[in-house]
């Protein structure tokens, strides 16, 4: 089984970024704890500021791997390109939300990506990331 976590702009500051909404563990410690927790597994992380490069990512493993889990940032609210990537691959991707983006600011409140993702996990910290990967298992 192969599954990819791909983070979006700005979540290479995890740990240090606004810790009172993400948390104070950086995502490659966390990864690494899910490395080691699901080693039956192929795991993958994948994390860019850039919105070509999400999209380069998803068009090359869009199509063999079992499971795609997507925190796609700010891009979330802003990216029919990615959107759009997400409709045209055949693997199944899972929306993440490390913050509640519901009981943020009114902007957030909106994704392009939901209504083409098979689901949505949103506010359960960095505790979503396993459930999708609980999901695709």
């Amino acid at each position: 089984m192969k599954i990819i976590i791909i983070n979006g702009p700005n979540l290479n500051l995890l740990g240090k970024r606004e810790p009172e909404v993400y948390g104070n563990i950086s995502f490659e410690d966390y990864f690494y704890d899910l490395k080691n927790k699901y080693n039956n597994i192929h795991l993958e992380y994948f994390q860019s500021n850039h919105e070509g490069e999400i999209i380069d990512k998803l068009h090359e493993i869009g199509f063999d791997y079992d499971g795609i889990i997507l925190n796609g940032g700010a891009y979330t609210h802003t990216s029919i390109a990615i959107a759009d990537a997400i409709a045209a691959i055949e693997s199944p991707v899972i929306e993440v939300h490390i913050s509640n983006v519901y009981a943020r600011e009114s902007f957030r409140h909106h994704s392009y990506f939901s209504g083409h993702c098979k689901g949505l996990i949103v506010g359960m910290g960095l505790k979503g990331y396993e459930l999708a990967i609980q999901y695709f298992i």
